[in-house]
């Protein structure tokens, strides 16, 4: 396969670097980011290769749409939008970039608990209507507290760096790992069980899997040291959002950071999608964004260099 010209389909929007890497190689690329799915399963099999983001699904429909297709990038980590045992059958690499945005997930899961420890978020609204109130918006320290990590790969493990700083106890598990500590002498590698019963903060960094989903439930939380607070970087259906609010509601948790939800697409909620949602947002407990933790300037191009670097390897 080395040396051979691809014709490639760039579906999302990417860093300039990956479309000149494939350029300077003679292949053909179409940067199409504004594509739609549906528009993507019509060109498909005119394609070598495609890189994709979250609004394609390579399911095994999409995949026996061509025989042409040689190999998939996705633009990020979460490989749960690609049918992997199927693309593998049909001989079809899928290459991901974890790698690429690592540190920008750990940077915004620790800014977002700095953030919510502080009361910045409420302080600077006050402050800029004019408000003054320095006792409401006393803070809590991040030392001295115990991190729990739940899933030590690319993302948990950078998170786990960017705390050496402050003088914390970091647990760590992952079930597929072992010895995944090592390098990492303020690191402890823990239970399910330990992490539960004896962190201030739990951190997850997980794909979505059937193994996966729903993990944290209200069961889950309910084990949890009281006064918890969760952080979800990783994938929404990770955490049970309504059982979340039950346990911010009897004060089990103590406040959460969420990068991610059950349902991005706000205007397709359900009604008890909406109405749990909501509840959640009025509360100055809970600090949300756009899944945008590994959304940097930088990770824009850690990422298109990560795949140019994998795919350019073995094609």
């Amino acid at each position: 396969m080395a040396n051979q010209r691809h014709h490639v389909l760039v579906t999302d929007r990417v860093h300039p670097h990956l479309l000149e890497s494939f350029t300077n190689l003679y292949w053909e690329v179409d940067y199409i980011p504004e594509i739609t799915y549906e528009e993507v399963k019509e060109v498909l099999p005119k394609y070598s290769g495609i890189i994709i983001n979250s609004k394609i699904k390579a399911t095994k429909e999409f995949l026996d749409l061509t025989d042409s297709l040689q190999f998939i990038g996705r633009l990020g980590s979460g490989l749960e939008i690609i049918d992997l045992e199927y693309a593998k059958e049909k001989g079809v690499s899928v290459y991901s970039a974890p790698e690429g945005n690592c540190n920008a997930v750990a940077e915004h899961a620790l800014g977002m608990l700095l953030s919510l420890f502080n009361k910045l978020h409420n302080a600077n609204t006050q402050v800029k209507n004019f408000e003054w109130q320095r006792e409401q918006n006393r803070g809590i320290e991040l030392s001295g507290k115990t991190v729990g990590i739940v899933g030590f790969g690319h993302t948990g493990s950078s998170f786990a760096k960017v705390l050496a700083g402050f003088d914390v106890t970091v647990l760590a598990y992952d079930k597929y790992k072992s010895d995944y500590t090592t390098g990492f002498d303020y690191v402890k590698e823990a239970t399910p069980e330990q992490i539960r019963q004896e962190s201030d903060i739990i951190s997850f960094h997980l794909p979505l899997t059937t193994e996966t989903h729903y993990l944290a439930d209200q069961d889950y939380l309910m084990t949890c040291k009281d006064g918890v607070y969760i952080i979800n970087t990783s994938r929404g259906q990770v955490l049970n959002l309504e059982d979340l609010l039950f346990a911010l509601s009897i004060k089990k948790v103590a406040g959460a950071c969420l990068d991610v939800f059950e349902n991005e697409k706000f205007n397709t909620l359900l009604l008890d999608q909406k109405v749990v949602l909501t509840k959640l947002l009025q509360l100055d407990n809970v600090l949300v964004s756009p899944h945008v933790a590994g959304w940097t300037h930088e990770s824009l191009f850690k990422i298109a260099d990560t795949l140019v670097t994998k795919i350019t390897a073995d094609f």
